[in-house]
């Protein structure tokens, strides 16, 4: 078995002195390049903490997280950052696109930040695909929840990564844009042969990937 992602004995703790709040207690886990995974549990029990230090974008504090085989634990910032640019496509839950920008502008931006080649013509390319070839000059205000959202899966697939991280990509939409989203993240997983590692409340979504792992209080359940 490939494996895209393997964490060992992963501690992650939030806050200071006080304040201090233990995450993430030893997890260790790995997943197979070419998986579906389901990050599921209640609030607060590190679902979404163990998506960011997949990502990249939260630390471990004690622990091993090899990433494509890549240690993100010996890497500062700036690699973390140029890794992510090439190999990790992001959705969340709030879209996060820039309001000033049209739709194949929020695309463009990344891949103009990883010096490719056609920005914008891949972009756009981006955006016929998850359906919106029709609103690549509108603005995320004139785009409803479910366009947003396709417009952020674009920008997320548009560096063509090997690894998808998704954090309630439906929790903002309403059921039928919820399902259309879904649909379309796990055929462009499909096409594409990526990793996806997704967080969700929702029991169907989960049932939709290759495995779940359930955490409880930063613990794996077994």
């Amino acid at each position: 078995m490939v494996k895209a992602i393997e964490i060992r004995d992963l501690h992650v703790t939030l806050g200071r002195e006080a304040s201090r709040v233990h995450v993430l207690n030893g997890i260790t886990l790995s997943v197979a390049a070419g998986e579906a995974v389901g990050l599921v549990g209640a609030s607060g029990s590190g679902k979404s903490t163990l998506l960011m230090v997949m990502a990249g974008l939260e630390q471990a504090e004690r622990g091993q997280v090899l990433v494509a085989g890549e240690d993100f634990t010996s890497m500062d910032e700036d690699s973390l950052a140029r890794f992510r640019g090439k190999h990790i496509g992001i959705v969340f839950q709030s879209f996060h696109l820039i309001p000033t920008m049209t739709a194949l502008e929020n695309v463009a931006v990344p891949l103009e930040l990883a010096d490719h080649s056609d920005p914008f013509g891949r972009a756009e390319q981006e955006l016929k695909a998850v359906g919106l070839s029709h609103r690549l000059h509108h603005f995320p205000a004139e785009l409803s929840g479910g366009e947003q959202q396709r417009v952020a899966l674009a920008r997320a697939m548009a560096p063509d990564p090997t690894l998808l991280f998704a954090d309630e990509p439906t929790g903002n939409l309403d059921e039928a844009n919820g399902l259309a989203i879904v649909d379309l993240l796990f055929a462009l997983k499909r096409e594409r042969q990526t990793t996806l590692v997704l967080v969700t409340h929702d029991s169907g979504l989960a049932a939709r990937c290759d495995r779940t792992i359930r955490l409880r209080s930063g613990h794996i359940d077994a």
